[in-house]
């Protein structure tokens, strides 16, 4: 198991997973890697809660809540209540909160090509099936968790 360990933390630093400011060095724009999950994840969902997608994400609400009134501020997101339960804020993306997202879209595509292209393609139909199989089975293990978050010790 620690040579698994050790891939996945190689893995983490190889892909840039670390890099607080992932996006301003990538494609220059000035997001964080959580702001960049959370305009994926809001593109995903179509109009989800705000409580969606932290729950999604596994972030804690107040930090979530924080998130999003700074992306705000940065006119990527929207966030009004819902009909059915003016509790409830939905968030929406705005035309610059979808440019943004095109452009890191458009970067990670050729990153991924990149990686992609130094491998045969039965190496990539192998890479693929192999991340969507261990995706299933963090789910499942996560599901069975008493918490219901995160599979790693350090969340």
């Amino acid at each position: 198991m620690d040579s698994v360990r050790e891939q996945l933390q190689i893995f983490v630093r190889r892909f840039g997973l670390l890099n607080a400011t992932c996006c301003e060095a990538c494609c220059g724009e000035d997001v964080s890697l959580v702001q960049s999950h959370i305009l994926f994840e809001i593109r995903r969902m179509g109009e989800p809660s705000m409580q969606q997608v932290a729950e999604e994400l596994g972030i804690d609400v107040t930090t979530f809540s924080r998130q999003v009134k700074a992306m705000e501020g940065d006119g990527l997101v929207t966030r009004r209540p819902s009909e059915r339960d003016r509790r409830v804020s939905l968030l929406g993306l705005t035309d610059e909160g979808r440019r943004v997202l095109v452009r890191i879209d458009r970067y990670m595509a050729e990153k991924i090509g990149q990686i992609f292209s130094v491998m045969t393609p039965f190496e990539r139909e192998v890479t693929t099936r192999s991340l969507a199989l261990f995706n299933e089975a963090l789910a499942k293990v996560g599901e069975a968790a008493s918490d219901g978050k995160n599979i790693a010790c350090c969340n």
